[in-house]
């Protein structure tokens, strides 16, 4: 019964967040500058980016700086390497989702290639194999807030994330979609469609599984945020602007490459 309740419960969450991006998208299609940035709520987008900061400073840099000094350079990359191999399960839906079965069949391969060869993930060999031949086994960037910008979503509002940061309406409710359907870490979290698998369901795995994601996540950003700091005059406009330029460019290039494979 409340497996039930939970499954109906995200749901409905699900649904209300699409009901509510559409619209957004549906009204504010046509708002956007020239450069593709709508912040029109910059002043409620900056106290949360001021929280982020606050948190980012006091609880999760020290944990990744400590994480960083303790961890050897090679055991660092292993598990960035194994989150970025549970990754994939999310990039190859959304491939699929795109009808780009090239995308697919090249990170189900990586995929295959990683977890046998490569132990579960830890060692990327399917990187080392297109650096040594023709064959592109390289990681790619798929999530379902570039599904949704493929089928022409608007990306509506930019939004600040609580902890998250940088998103817009359509980036956020992809988010929440691969969050509770695609991603496998935050499945384990979770236990949406896992809670019935006892290994992975245990707090005592996935919490601390989480939590390493979270700290590996933030320690590769270390570096370029201490030169962000340095050369951003607004870090806040920086920030917005980079997001946008980036969101634009992934989609617009997913457009170009299914364009040119139907010529």
């Amino acid at each position: 019964m409340m497996n039930i309740f939970r499954l109906k419960s995200f749901a409905l969450l699900v649904s209300a967040l699409f009901l509510m991006s559409c619209l957004s998208f549906s009204v504010l299609a046509n708002t956007s500058d020239q450069n593709g940035i709508y912040d029109p709520w910059e002043s409620v987008n900056r106290k949360i980016f001021n929280f982020n900061e606050m948190v980012y400073d006091n609880v999760f840099d020290p944990a990744a700086r400590t994480y960083k000094r303790i961890m050897p350079d090679p055991l660092e990359l292993v598990v960035g390497n194994f989150f970025s191999n549970l990754n994939d399960v999310v990039v190859i839906t959304n491939s699929v989702l795109q009808l780009n079965y090239e995308s697919a069949l090249a990170t189900g391969a990586r995929l295959l290639i990683n977890t046998t060869f490569g132990i579960f993930g830890m060692i990327d060999i399917a990187s080392d194999i297109s650096a040594a031949s023709d064959i592109n086994l390289n990681k790619r960037n798929e999530d379902f807030g570039q599904t949704l910008g493929r089928y022409g979503v608007n990306s509506g509002p930019y939004i600040v994330l609580p902890f998250l940061g940088p998103s817009s309406a359509r980036d956020t409710f992809g988010l929440a979609v691969d969050s509770f359907f695609m991603d496998p870490v935050s499945q384990g979290v979770t236990g949406v469609f896992m809670n019935h698998v006892s290994y992975i369901n245990a707090p005592e795995l996935r919490f601390p599984v989480a939590a390493a994601y979270a700290i590996n996540k933030r320690a590769q950003f270390l570096d370029e945020d201490r030169t962000l700091e340095e050369a951003a005059l607004d870090k806040y406009e920086f920030m917005r602007d980079a997001y946008i330029q980036r969101r634009v460019s992934l989609i617009k290039n997913n457009v170009e490459d299914k364009e040119n494979k139907n010529k």
